[in-house]
């Protein structure tokens, strides 16, 4: 202990939002070096190399082959696939000294895929699984929580290659035991939940969530055993409703009503149901407005109809839309898009005072709406009108992770 290189901190670091940064810097296990990139001090890189040797034991146990590429890539593989477009700028971009272009590894799918197209010519040689721990790098833009997403970052990795759906299901088993093993090796409190794919690809996913108060993600889970990340939540739809006995639908003025909150108040003001009951926010539907800005900087309007009482998951909006990103849609687009403008309710900027759906900053260009009986729904009578994407509150419950 005499010489161990080793100092802690009494206070907290400025930049540090998570407890987990707050105590590895202040115990003298990492030391930032720049935003989202840590030097690992020794007390660190023991804890570490301990976890990547739980790792390392459990994948060869399942009989894959431990390799490693270069983090400093070349731009052609991942120009054949379209993910040197589809990243955009989550991933650092440079040029060698004869101007050819280079990238710092994100991920190394056209890596592993083309080492085993070189080596391997006969299906006879597989079933075959191999894997790295390697270093990765991401452009995060705004790296937040110490080592958990930083901009470069410690992976595991691994790949099978298999001759046909069954043994792809095989070694996907395989692979789930051995993260398993690691998981309790380690100690975690985890659950595994459905996932999305996202820009890796694949036709199943599933996530091993360390359970914790103060986390970068969210999941539902049911008592019946369903659990998914909330931007891969798959919500039944309702049954449809008869409305052979529904009166037809009146168009009414509605000057004044900026939100849906307005709204529902100047229709039980002013034309009140037949049926006794009052109108509510569920009853009305509303189109909230975004902008989809794509890997080759096109952007496009995207409309989204949501009972007004419903808000939308930025997440998981974000997931199904990939490899696009969401912006917000402004007054510029607004000019750009005029006929999207007839009728508009919805947020000035997606996201603003997020929670409260009636209240979200809305604004409306014209006073006229077409409302009838519950089941017709209000709406807006030249806006767009869309089904509206299933909502996560319809799952069991959240916990932080």
């Amino acid at each position: 202990m005499s010489s161990l290189f080793l100092r802690t901190l009494r206070e907290d670091p400025a930049d540090a939002e998570v407890p987990s940064h707050k105590l590895l810097v202040r115990a003298g296990y990492i030391r930032r070096s720049a935003p989202g990139i840590y030097t690992w001090l020794p007390l660190g890189l023991r804890v570490l190399r301990n976890v990547e040797r739980i790792v390392r034991e459990e994948m060869d146990a399942i009989g894959a082959q431990e390799l490693v590429f270069p983090a400093l890539l070349p731009r052609e593989p991942y120009e054949a696939t379209g993910r040197w477009t589809e990243y955009g700028p989550n991933i650092f971009r440079l040029k060698d000294r004869k101007g050819a272009d280079m990238l710092l590894g994100p991920t190394h799918e056209e890596m592993f895929t083309l080492v085993v197209k070189d080596l391997y010519s006969s299906y006879k040689d597989l079933p075959l699984s191999i894997y790295q721990i390697q270093n990765k790098y991401r452009d995060e833009a705004r790296p937040r929580a110490g080592v958990l997403r930083g901009r470069e970052f410690v992976m595991k990795d691994s790949y099978s290659f298999d001759i046909d759906d069954e043994g792809l299901a095989a070694s996907y088993e395989l692979h789930r035991k051995a993260y398993i093993n690691i998981f309790d090796r380690l100690g975690f409190d985890y659950v595994i939940v459905k996932a999305m794919s996202g820009a890796m690809g694949g036709s199943r996913s599933e996530e091993f969530l360390a359970i914790a108060d103060n986390g970068e993600d969210t999941f539902v889970r049911s008592p019946g055993g369903y659990a998914a990340n909330v931007e891969a939540v798959e919500v039944p739809q309702a049954p449809p409703v008869d409305a052979s006995n529904v009166p037809a639908a009146a168009v009414v003025d509605t000057p004044d009503t900026p939100t849906i909150e307005t709204l529902v108040d100047a229709l039980n003001a002013k034309h009140a149901r037949t049926d006794g009951r009052e109108w509510t926010a569920a009853d009305t539907l509303k189109n909230v407005l975004v902008m989809l800005v794509h890997p080759d900087g096109t952007r496009e309007p995207l409309a989204i109809g949501v009972p007004g009482d419903r808000a939308i998951d930025e997440k998981r909006l974000g997931a199904q839309v990939e490899p696009a990103e969401v912006a917000a849609f402004e007054e510029a687009d607004f000019e750009k898009y005029p006929s999207l403008a007839k009728g508009y309710i919805g947020p000035g900027v997606l996201g603003r005072r997020r929670h409260d759906p009636g209240c979200r900053g809305a604004r409306r260009r014209r006073g006229t709406r077409r409302f009838g009986p519950a089941g017709d729904g209000a709406r807006d009578r030249d806006g767009p009108h869309l089904p509206a994407r299933q909502e996560v509150r319809r799952g069991a419950g959240f916990e932080g992770a």
